[in-house]
């Protein structure tokens, strides 16, 4: 199992930046943000854009993973944003962790943006479809629904540093039947919030059946992909009823309950002092020297 935390964009860089570097310190695997222009959990909150702050987080890390959870087509175009990939992957030296999803209505309606649900998953499909050749390929012309690129250069390509990987990794966030077929056939690795539920039990119920349907959807997809490809599952616990970091025992139980489900990484927010994600720094430490370490040693 290895651990994520994301990290809210919501800090000035004088106060954020230690806490990037304390996440590393303390050993997590990966570490994320959210790419939102406005997030509906905290929306008079102060906010800043995701890919600068990856960016500096890549300034002050050496190890860990930076990605963002999720850049979607509401606040950005594959053409422009493939340049800021390559930027940031090339500044990280090839940690970064390209989180993509459909995005959130409040973005959506802040970019004046009066797609239905069905359309913006469309608009994501060909978005990522466009963004994958662009991270893979030069001289690249699109005639789409949404989108339109007429013969983009992207040297440099890929830029990966010491993982000499082919491009920066697609990690799909999908919750819907039709975004987990695309994960399956397109993605690197797939993401989940699972979504909204009452109780854990319900929630993990949710879980389970994301799962098993991401399961069916790699086997049908499986003459399309690389055998030696090993596809993780990332579990992100912002949206459980129970905030995972509320206790040592709640952390542990989770990834108790995500490791049985087949997910391969979990994710916690880092603990604020209110809510949303309010939680004790003496739990974090805990869970950080006690849980992590017998975890991984499994």
């Amino acid at each position: 199992m290895r651990f994520g935390v994301t990290i809210l964009p919501e800090h000035t860089w004088s106060v954020a930046g230690p806490i990037w570097r304390e996440a590393e310190a303390m050993g997590f695997d990966h570490g994320w943000t959210f790419d939102h222009i406005t997030w509906g959990g905290l929306p008079e909150s102060p906010w800043f854009a995701a890919v600068p702050t990856l960016v500096a987080a890549a300034a002050v890390t050496d190890r860990m993973q930076l990605g963002t959870f999720v850049s979607s087509p509401n606040n950005h175009h594959p053409v422009q944003f493939m340049r800021e990939v390559l930027a940031l992957d090339d500044i990280s030296d090839g940690r970064f962790l390209l989180g993509i999803g459909t995005g959130g209505d409040l973005d959506a309606r802040v970019m004046g943006d009066d797609l239905s649900l069905k359309d913006r998953v469309a608009r994501f499909h060909e978005f990522t479809d466009l963004l994958d050749r662009l991270l893979s390929s030069d001289h690249v012309d699109h005639d789409g629904r949404f989108y339109a690129a007429r013969d983009v250069r992207t040297l440099p390509g890929p830029v990966r540093g010491t993982t000499g990987a082919p491009r920066v990794p697609l990690i799909i966030a999908a919750n819907g039947p039709k975004s987990i077929r695309l994960a399956a056939e397109r993605g690197d690795a797939w993401l989940t919030v699972g979504g909204r539920a009452e109780t854990d039990a319900d929630w993990w119920q949710l879980i389970g059946g994301l799962g098993d349907a991401m399961t069916d959807a790699l086997q049908a997809a499986g003459a399309e992909r690389q055998p030696d490809h090993v596809f993780a599952r990332y579990l992100n616990l912002d949206s459980a009823p129970t905030y995972a970091l509320s206790s040592v025992g709640a952390f542990e139980d989770a990834v108790g309950r995500a490791a049985g489900l087949g997910f391969t990484d979990v994710i916690v927010p880092w603990p604020r002092p209110d809510g949303p994600f309010a939680g004790s720094r003496a739990v974090l430490d805990s869970v950080v020297s006690d849980v992590l370490p017998r975890w991984r040693s499994r």
